[in-house]
Formats: structure tokens, C-alpha cells, sequence
């Protein structure tokens, strides 16, 4: 039976589509998706859209559309960018779709009857573009520290969440298990805010009418930071109905949610206190990734400094964003997005290192043997290429267990570019050129077929990083790409014969070198 594997990423604002910074949480959770389904687990990996919202609401009216039918034309834009990336979540669910007001109204009356929700009055600053409530301690020199504006002064009778009282149950979760919330500086981070003292929050609004209503209070709307958490149990069918239900009772609790580090508060305090309250296990594990950055300031739509994800992909392909994007940093550090290193990382690594030792092994392979591959004639130093692909595997399986404190795409990328390194060294002292021109037939063989052996496993690994990439090796191997790691990943499950198929270059160089 297959270990199972819940995987979340945020739910997103639906005030505008998305950019490379959003774009970069899907697609280090689908590299994480991916990778955990090829070790043969059964992977659930769930988005979504953030929709009851004040911004939402103002986006909708300034196009003359109800709320709703701008929120079901954004879920259109927000997929089609996740499909052309390839991004491979198995469900996206919207906050107005009736199974989450369902689970969400069910999770409030668990959390009432608990007593632990009451009715008071909320004074204080509030960010529109945050949506979220704040402490004058929150604030930089009197600014949202994200937005960089002046929050509102909000007092509203609101109802509230006594998250006071579960200050002691998370530090003692905190400290029971240290890998609740990674990387470390995040822990840290939400560990000194626990041991500040908690607050009570406000989990409603009123005078609102674009939300889940609270039940048995029309007038009031789950506030929308509460409303937006409950996606992870509703996209799993939770208080659904015996028969929807089976989905959460197979994947709940959640491996891990894959966040922005700015909204670990909601995510490792509010909502963990939120599921103490109604009797349901906690996640896991909650990640907390690092941003992007252009040229060093923070991608955001209301700082006006966005690069589309879709413009990059148009011009270059899915494949090289997400290669550029995991290869420059851990996930739980920010990273930066310069087109001058875009330009650089793409020719050098893609299209030279990648590109070229398949290019030139399968135009060898042509000119030689007419692109039939069979083994030959071994020599001692083959090993270093069997060496070396279990050395890779091992450092690849290693920097993407995200449980040792981070998720080091980085390393991961960088182990499979050491085996293309490899590969490139063994062709050129092994020189088959040289091989053919002494007429050593058959060691010349043993060394294309080792290659293009190494080539095939190169396929595999970086199948859940660049799956586009991974199946036009794999076609041009005249192979078909494996789903798992199971069965194919070793030395010996090479083919004992294989005829190859049609060279195409896998990335043609970039020439015009200008800023883009």
C-alpha cells in the first residue's frame, strides 16, 4: 500500500494574476510533488484562490462583475499560467465554491462549541492589502511592514478566536516537534512571538456581505484570513458528507504546507490553534520559503515591480524558469531574478551543458553506428560513471528531504549537473573519435552505450524539476519516461539495445545578450 503525501501551497488573492514570486512557491511545491510521487507515494498537491476579500470585491466592481464571475474568470487566468508552467496539482479549489463554505461554517461551530469563540469589539490598525488585523508592535515606523502604507484605524463588533489560550498547547507542540515549522530562522521567529504572549483575533467581519456567512449571524462574514485556512481541510472534503469525506480521512494531516514566509504567523500559529480547538491533528510540517527578489527588492504588485511569469516562458520556455528559479538558492532562502543571470544560467547550463552532451553523443551515435546503441567491450574506467550516478542519486534523495531543515534545490540541481559534468569528461578521454579512427569497434560501443546510460538516468532525475525537458530526452532516447524511481534507477536498467531517435536541440543559446 502507498505511503500517502499531502502537499499545499498558499491560496492566492485573486486581485491580479500572478507573478514570478508566486510562480516560484508553485514551482518549488511541484518539484517537491513531483519527486515524492516518483519515490512511489500517492500524492495529493492542492491550490487554489483566496477570493472573500475586500480587494477582490473592489476588483470585481471597478469591472462592473458580481464577485463571483470575476472570481471564476480570474480561476481561469491563475490556471492557465499554473498549466503552462506545469504546474501537476490535483485540485484547485476556490473559497466561493460551496464545499468550502460548507467545511468552513462546520469548523466555526466546532470552535464555538469548544467556547472558544465569543463576541467583543476590535479596535486597531488594519492593512486592506494584508487583510489582516495588527498590533501597534507589528507595525515599522507606523507602516504595514509588507505593504509599506498606512493601515487603516478599523472598530467593528466583530466575533473573536481566544488564541490566548492556546499560547502554552504550541509552544509545547513547538518544542515536541521540532520540525513543525522549517527552515530553523522561521521556528525561531514564531517561537519568540509565542513566548511574547498571544492575542485574541478577530474572526469575522461585519457590514460585509462577500464571504462565508458566520452561522446563525448573516450579518457577519468569516473574516477572510480564517475562511482562507479551512481550504486545506474543504478541498479534502472535510464535514462534507460520509462519502466526500474519505479523501480527508486518507490525506489528513498534511505533510506540509508550502507558504511565503510572511504569512508564517497565520499558518503556524492561527491555524494550528484553530485545529487544537476543534480536536483535529496538526500538519506536519509548515515551510516557509524565501522570496524573490528583482535586483533586491521583493516582487510585489503593489510596489509595481513585477516580472510576468508568462512573459518568460513565451520567450524561453517553462523548463528554463523553473530550472533558473530552484537552481540559485534553497528554497528556505531568497533568491534574486536578474534577466543578465537568467541570460547566463540559460546558455551556460542548459544549452551548453545539458544541451551539448546530448547533442553530441546522439550525433556521434548517428555518425558511427546509425543510432543503434549496443553494450561493447568494458574497461575499468566505466565505473566512474556507475560511481558517480549512485553518488548523484544519493546527494539529489538527500537535499530534497525538506524534514533534515530545508529543501535545497540548489544541491539537488547541482548533483545531476556533476553527473553531465561526468558524462562530458568520460566522452572526452575516452574520445570516440579516437576509438573509430583506431578501429576499436567494440570499446567504442561500451562507451556510447555508457554514455547515453548516463544520459537516461539524467533524464529521470530531472524529470520533476524540468518534466518537459525529462520526456524530449526521453523521446529522443526513443524511451519511454518512467513515473517512478523504483524500477530504473540503477546502472543496470539500461535497454541491451536501443536505437535512438531524431536529435532537436533541447535549449538553442540565447544570442541577443541585451536586458530583456
Amino acid at each position: 500500500m502507498k505511503e500517502n503525501f499531502y502537499i499545499t501551497t498558499a491560496i492566492d488573492y485573486v486581485n491580479s494574476t500572478p507573478h514570478l514570486g508566486t510562480a516560484y512557491e508553485k514551482i518549488g511545491a511541484d518539484a517537491l510533488a513531483r519527486f515524492q510521487r516518483m519515490l512511489g507515494k500517492e500524492v495529493h498537491f492542492q491550490m487554489g484562490n483566496d477570493e472573500h476579500s475586500i480587494n477582490v470585491k473592489k476588483a470585481a466592481l471597478a469591472k462592473n462583475l458580481e464577485p463571483k464571475v470575476y472570481c471564476d474568470e480570474m480561476k481561469i487566468k491563475f490556471t492557465e499560467i499554473w498549466q503552462k508552467l506545469n504546474i501537476s496539482y490535483d485540485d484547485f479549489i476556490q473559497t466561493s465554491e460551496p464545499r468550502h463554505h460548507l467545511s468552513s461554517q462546520a469548523l466555526f461551530k466546532k470552535i464555538l462549541a469548544q467556547g472558544d469563540i465569543y463576541e467583543g469589539e476590535y479596535i486597531g490598525p488594519y492593512c486592506e492589502s494584508c487583510e489582516a488585523f495588527y498590533t501597534e508592535k507589528d507595525l515599522v515606523d507606523g507602516l504595514c511592514p509588507h505593504h509599506k502604507t498606512s493601515p487603516k484605524q478599523l472598530k467593528e463588533k466583530n466575533f473573536f478566536f481566544k488564541l490566548s489560550k492556546y499560547q502554552k498547547p504550541l509552544l509545547e507542540h513547538f518544542q515536541q516537534n521540532p520540525k513543525f515549522l522549517l527552515p530553523e530562522i522561521r521556528r525561531n521567529e514564531i517561537l519568540n512571538l509565542l513566548k511574547e504572549g498571544l492575542e485574541d483575533i478577530s474572526v469575522s467581519r461585519s457590514g460585509f456581505d462577500w464571504g462565508v456567512p458566520v452561522p446563525g449571524h448573516p450579518e457577519h462574514v468569516l473574516y477572510v484570513w480564517f475562511d482562507a485556512l479551512i481550504n486545506y481541510l474543504s478541498a479534502l472534503g472535510y464535514a462534507q458528507g460520509e462519502e466526500k469525506e474519505k479523501k480527508f480521512l486518507q490525506f489528513w494531516p498534511a505533510q506540509v504546507h508550502v507558504i511565503g514566509k510572511d504569512i508564517t504567523r497565520f499558518h503556524a500559529v492561527i491555524w494550528p490553534a484553530m485545529l487544537m480547538s476543534a480536536g483535529l491533528p496538526l500538519p506536519k510540517t509548515i515551510f516557509g520559503h524565501g522570496f524573490v527578489y528583482l535586483k533586491g527588492e521583493k516582487m510585489s504588485k503593489s510596489l509595481g515591480n513585477v516580472v510576468e511569469p508568462l512573459d518568460i516562458v513565451q520567450a524561453y520556455g517553462a523548463d528554463a524558469l523553473r530550472y533558473y528559479l530552484l537552481r540559485g538558492s534553497s528554497f528556505g532562502a531568497d533568491g534574486n531574478f536578474t534577466w543578465e543571470d537568467f541570460i547566463l544560467r540559460y546558455n551556460s547550463d542548459l544549452a551548453n551543458d545539458l544541451g551539448n552532451v546530448l547533442n553530441r553523443s546522439l550525433g556521434m551515435a548517428k555518425k558511427y553506428f546509425n543510432s543503434f546503441l549496443e553494450s561493447g567491450e568494458k574497461s575499468p574506467e566505466d565505473e566512474t560513471l556507475k560511481n558517480q550516478s549512485i553518488s548523484s542519486f544519493k546527494r539529489l534523495k538527500e537535499a530534497m528531504d525538506y524534514t533534515q531543515g530545508d529543501l535545497n534545490f540548489h544541491q539537488a540541481l547541482g548533483a545531476i549537473w556533476e553527473m553531465i559534468a561526468t558524462l562530458d569528461k568520460y566522452i572526452d578521454t575516452q574520445a570516440p573519435w579516437t576509438l573509430k579512427k583506431e578501429g576499436k569497434e567494440a570499446r567504442l560501443k561500451e562507451v556510447l552505450y555508457n554514455v547515453f546510460n548516463g544520459i537516461r538516468l539524467v533524464g529521470l532525475w530531472i524529470a520533476p524539476f524540468m518534466p518537459e525537458t525529462a520526456e524530449k530526452i526521453y523521446d529522443q532516447l526513443d524511451l519511454k519516461l518512467p513515473q517512478s524511481f523504483e524500477k530504473d534507477n540503477n546502472w543496470e536498467a539500461m535497454p541491451k539495445t536501443l536505437t535512438l531517435g531524431k536529435a532537436s536541440p533541447l535549449f538553442p543559446r540565447i544570442e541577443n545578450k541585451e536586458e530583456k
